[in-house]
């Protein structure tokens, strides 16, 4: 039957137990326009018109390029360092969880002592005829204590924890989708790189061949040693520029190599002109931004963390109670140590009172808390608006870029119609060579310009998915937190 001091106990304890000081969590606030400001003339998003969830690289339809990105999440050093983290952030909710159950800890000692005066006492005994000396003693013990979570304090740790762990999980899918719109970008440009190459090194034959006619024609009086002079130039200069081109092809090589987690020495890549398409990417309201981008996904986390730190430090002010038991056999003697004659028990609370003066103490680190929770807020109101920023910039990047691939290609047209007029005015003897070096130079350079926006709109195009959040939703977070 439970006695009136327990019972007592009981009536004060269980209705404590269940207050939970601090404020509960309500999500910040983040303004969010109703549309996009450059989104004018863009495919509107529709319910299930989505980019593929995970795979998103897929848009492009590049066989080499999917088989690379399947790399970054098993290879990529980076992530692993994050996915690190994440097993920390799980170990320390884990620590906090422990904080709901009693600590029992068991102990056995064996000792054998005397002391001066016991000898004396021993000898005087001895010489009585009475048998003495160095005394033996057993313990075996089991000490149990509990600090039941009268304000809380345990939940808001615990609290803080998990959100810090859906965080740091936040935090890794943000590295993951950097590393591939890192890699996808590098690949792109790689591609559009190759092109180059293949450009100047094409134009370069060309060039070479225009060396051997005049040349030719030199032999036969027909021009000046100007022109061979001007298309030896011409030829020398081109192939600088491949071997130029080269070391940028290279570069990027190396770049993607280290994404997927490997020395640049055993990794490379065939040459192959890009001919990735312009995917159609759906953007959706700008009010979705807040649950697709696992930055914004991870800000918000931090700041759900400060605010439950926040009844952590506000439970402080309140005083303590401490469960205690102690069991456990003790003797002088080893046959008779472990019977009932030599058990022994404890049983008690500890009430631990309010701090009357600590100089300010919790209030100042309840201070620092609540100041800590205005600092997330701030950084994740700034985070959302970041994100705003990045679609906006991209959105304007490709529908500027598009237009201006359009006239680029105009000028492309018109450049080469203007070379094939030179040839032929060249041949016939109406214009000297300088002038065809000058419409060639210049039908290159409008090539090269092409294909930088080619490079340039595919590389808009990973940073509008990207900035979208790729096929991420914050939905994953409740369903990856143990």
């Amino acid at each position: 039957m439970r006695s009136p001091k327990s019972a007592l106990i009981a009536t004060l304890v269980l209705p404590l137990a269940a207050c939970t000081v601090g404020p509960d969590y309500v999500r910040p606030t983040a303004e969010a326009p109703t549309a996009y400001k450059e989104a004018h003339g863009w495919k509107p998003a529709q319910p299930n018109d989505q980019l593929p969830r995970g795979a998103w690289w897929s848009v492009f339809g590049d066989s080499e390029l999917d088989a690379l990105e399947v790399q970054v999440d098993v290879s990529n050093e980076t992530i692993k360092s994050f996915e690190a983290r994440v097993q920390q952030a799980r170990a320390l909710t884990a620590q906090a969880r422990a904080g709901f159950f009693p600590v029992v800890s068991g102990s056995a000692s064996a000792t054998r002592s005397s002391s001066a005066a016991s000898s004396r006492s021993a000898s005087a005994a001895t010489g009585a005829g009475i048998g003495g000396g160095p005394s033996n003693f057993y313990n075996l013990a089991l000490d149990a204590s509990w600090e039941p979570d009268l304000w809380g304090r345990v939940r808001r740790s615990v609290e803080a924890n998990e959100a810090g762990t859906q965080a740091s999980l936040a935090d890794l899918e943000a590295a993951k989708l950097s590393a591939q719109a890192d890699l996808a970008t590098d690949y792109m440009l790689l591609r559009v790189q190759d092109a180059q190459i293949d450009l100047l090194a094409t134009t370069a034959a060309a060039y070479e061949k225009s060396v051997t006619l005049t040349r030719n024609q030199y032999a036969a009086g027909v021009v000046g040693r100007s022109d061979v002079v001007q298309a030896e130039t011409q030829y020398k200069s081109t192939q600088a520029q491949v071997l130029d081109a080269r070391i940028t092809r290279q570069q990027l090589e190396h770049a993607i190599a280290i994404l997927i987690g490997k020395p640049p020495a055993e990794f490379s890549l065939a040459a192959t002109p890009n001919a990735e398409a312009f995917p159609e990417i759906p953007v959706g309201m700008p009010s979705e931004l807040l649950e697709r981008r696992p930055d914004i996904a991870a800000a918000e986390r931090r700041v759900a963390a400060a605010n439950a730190q926040i009844g952590v430090a506000q439970a402080a002010f309140f005083p303590s109670l401490t469960l205690s038991a102690t069991g456990g056999f003790a003797s002088s003697s080893f046959v008779n140590w472990l019977t009932l004659p030599a058990r022994y028990w404890s049983l008690g609370p500890a009430l631990v009172a309010q701090t009357l003066f600590d100089a300010g103490l919790r209030s100042a680190q309840k201070a620092q808390v609540v100041a800590i929770y205005d600092q997330t807020v701030a950084d994740y109101r700034q985070t959302v608006l970041t994100g705003f920023q990045e679609v906006e910039d991209n959105l304007v990047a490709l529908r500027v870029l598009e237009e201006e691939a359009i006239v680029q290609d105009d000028a492309v047209k018109a450049a080469r119609e203007a070379v094939t007029i030179a040839n032929n005015q060249y041949r016939a003897g109406t214009i000297n060579y300088l002038a065809v070096v000058v419409l060639q130079a210049a039908a290159l350079n409008n090539e090269r310009t092409a294909l930088g926006i080619r490079g340039r709109r595919l590389a808009a195009s990973v940073g509008l998915i990207k900035a979208l959040g790729g096929g991420w939703e914050a939905t994953a977070l409740a369903q990856t937190t143990p």
